[in-house]
């Protein structure tokens, strides 16, 4: 046994990989979505969001190995001995602030049709990431500001998406991308965006292409209209999608959990918007006590509050997962991400 420690049949590496692998990306996610809520209770606040990059992670082990060999008293001819292995570890964290160009990119830059569009056709409801993402559709209004009436949007937003999501399931709605080259070097290239709702034999669902195809004001018979970014009214064949910014989503977030009474009364924070028509559910809700909450997705602390979202609320876990994904794709730096490193000193 000692003869093998001292020939280095430990072998650290290999035994460490899957393990490192699965804890620390792990706790990667687990930093980040805790890192998001906190920036959205701060916002609740009117409080400073800040975002914190992990860009290189260092774990170091150090393996010490002794040996000890001697002879008994009671038996001279006879050696005596042990083996110890020590091990430890020793962690290095590397954070870098988002501010500058990178936080405007990011966070200050309006959510282009032709990066979000393709998500619903990835898999992920379209009516919870028009709730999340999108300001207006032509001049149907989401929810708006924080406080009193002026926030609440239209009904019909909410009857359109989730006619939208009666399409998708269906498979009747679909997405389409066009790159169009330059012309003669001056005009940059362009992705254009589609639209396409299909036409169908049930007569629930004729009713529900119909009344889609009029809030989008196309024609009856019309399957394909161009979506671009914008607010108002389109001209006939557009869609225009006034899309948010990363840091508006987490506003509208924000405003939509319920607070204690006491920080409203005091003026810490303002009432929260409250939603009409289909959906009077926030899209995330956001619990908050002073007492630590258990069988969590997700938690986080303010002002000696606990704020989570349960575990055992699924929409609201997809809503906040989706949340995560419009972070990352509003990413415009080319850092690579959190670079692991792992040497073994053995």
């Amino acid at each position: 046994m000692s003869l093998c420690v001292l020939s280095g049949c430990y072998q650290v590496g290999p035994r460490r990989l899957d393990q490192d692998e699965s804890d620390y990306s792990r706790a990667l996610i687990s930093s980040a979505k805790q890192q998001t809520l906190l920036n959205v209770v701060r916002l609740r606040y009117a409080d400073t969001p800040g975002f914190l990059d992990t860009t290189q992670l260092i774990s170091g082990y150090q393996l010490q190995r002794n040996l000890s060999v001697g002879v008994g008293a009671d038996s001279p001819v006879r050696p005596i001995g042990g083996a110890a292995v020590q091990f430890q570890e020793s962690p290095t964290f590397t954070f870098q602030p988002v501010t500058g160009d990178a936080y405007a990119q990011s966070f200050l830059r309006p959510l282009p049709p032709g990066s979000l569009l393709p998500l619903a056709m990835g898999g992920l409801p379209i009516d919870v990431l028009f709730r999340l993402s999108v300001q207006s559709i032509n001049l149907i209004s989401n929810a708006g500001a924080i406080g009193g009436d002026v926030g609440k949007g239209s009904p019909e937003f909410f009857e359109l998406i989730h006619d939208l999501r009666l399409l998708q399931v269906a498979g009747l709605l679909g997405i389409q991308l066009e790159h169009s080259p330059e012309v003669s070097g001056k005009t940059p290239p362009l992705d254009r965006v589609f639209l396409t709702i299909e036409n169908t034999h049930d007569p629930v669902l004729s009713e529900t292409v119909y009344e889609t195809r009029h809030l989008f004001n196309m024609s009856k018979n019309d399957e394909r209209v161009e979506v671009v970014y914008g607010g108002g009214q389109p001209p006939r064949g557009q869609i225009r999608l006034l899309t948010r910014t990363v840091l508006g989503v987490m506003g509208q977030i924000a405003y939509q959990i319920s607070v204690p009474d006491e920080d409203i009364t005091s003026g810490r924070t303002l009432p929260r918007v409250s939603l009409i028509g289909r959906e009077t559910r926030p899209v995330i809700v956001i619990h908050v006590g002073k007492e630590r909450p258990e069988n969590v997705f997700s938690w986080t602390t303010y002002n000696r509050k606990y704020y989570w979202i349960s575990d055992n609320d699924y929409d609201s876990k997809l809503a906040f997962t989706m949340l995560q994904i419009l972070l990352e794709l509003s990413k415009t730096s080319k850092n690579p991400g959190a670079i692991v490193t792992i040497p073994v000193n053995g």
